[in-house]
């Protein structure tokens, strides 16, 4: 059985993939910058006196469930749901580098051309952790015409593509909504103050909740929404590429194509620091 591993795909040069599964890494920029200014702002509060001072109930109320349900009216519920899961995805892990992707490719192409397209069933446990690669390994194993699976693998990469546009579409309305409900607890709280003067103990937590929601909906708009906002952007160009590369050697492939001619193709698309060397 041929594996793709580590020492598998790997270049003439014998320069090997970062990521030889082809699964997603973790993400650690977008981990030490989220947690690292999330830090700065919770040292800020803990060394300019008390931490609680800063947690008000009915100011997260206001902001984060004022700025899921205004989302909610801009889009449909999936949709913020499936932002969420997204956004998490983000936060997390990113998708391999083109250039691994296309030595992965190019292996396969290689050894299709070696020991015939039906030898490709040994390689299928090991592209399972890239979904678009399995199933598009698949439609060649099952002799579906070579025009037929190039056309189902562009539409699939453009519906994924679709779908983070609209995920990136939603972190980015919420990072519009959450410093506006945080002007509205504001108002809210100014109001209360402004209603109760007669009584000075309404005066602080009617003031509290008018400065808390205005600090967290800049927090949550600023430091959350659309800094993941744009890594979706950049992770969905990133992933759209690397589908493309998919696509292009899957296609190659059913239609028996010499592997060399796939990685000329391939490396037109590539930026020219990645450009693969496979067969040199």
């Amino acid at each position: 059985m041929a594996n793709i591993t580590a020492n598998s795909i790997t270049g003439r040069s014998g320069a090997k993939t970062r990521n030889a599964q082809g699964g997603s890494m973790i993400d650690f920029a977008t981990l030490f910058g989220a947690l690292g200014a999330f830090s700065v702002i919770a040292a800020a509060m803990t060394l300019g006196g008390s931490p609680g001072s800063f947690v008000d109930v009915p100011a997260m109320l206001i902001v984060l469930g004022g700025t899921f349900l205004v989302s909610s009216i801009s889009f449909s519920v999936s949709e913020v749901v499936q932002a969420q899961r997204v956004m998490l995805r983000a936060v997390l892990y990113h998708v391999i580098e083109p250039d691994d992707a296309a030595r992965r490719v190019l292996y396969l192409a290689d050894h299709a051309r070696k020991k015939g397209i039906l030898a490709l069933q040994n390689n299928l446990l090991e592209l399972k952790n890239a979904p678009f690669l399995y199933r598009a390994t698949m439609m060649v194993i099952d002799g579906m015409p070579p025009e037929q699976v190039e056309s189902i693998l562009m539409r699939e990469a453009d519906a994924i593509r679709q779908r983070h546009i609209r995920s990136a579409g939603v972190l980015r309305r919420a990072g519009e909504v959450a410093p506006a409900m945080g002007l509205i607890g504001t108002l809210v709280g100014l109001v209360q103050m402004l209603g109760n003067l007669e009584d000075p103990s309404t005066i602080g937590p009617s003031m509290a909740i008018a400065l808390l929601t205005t600090f967290y909906g800049a927090v949550l708009a600023n430091m959350l929404f659309l800094p993941l906002a744009n890594k979706l952007d950049r992770n969905s160009d990133a992933e759209a590429m690397i589908n493309q590369i998919y696509a292009i050697g899957i296609a190659s492939i059913s239609r028996q194509e010499n592997p060399r001619r796939l990685e000329v193709e391939i490396n037109t698309i590539l930026p020219p620091a990645r450009r693969v060397a496979y067969f040199d």
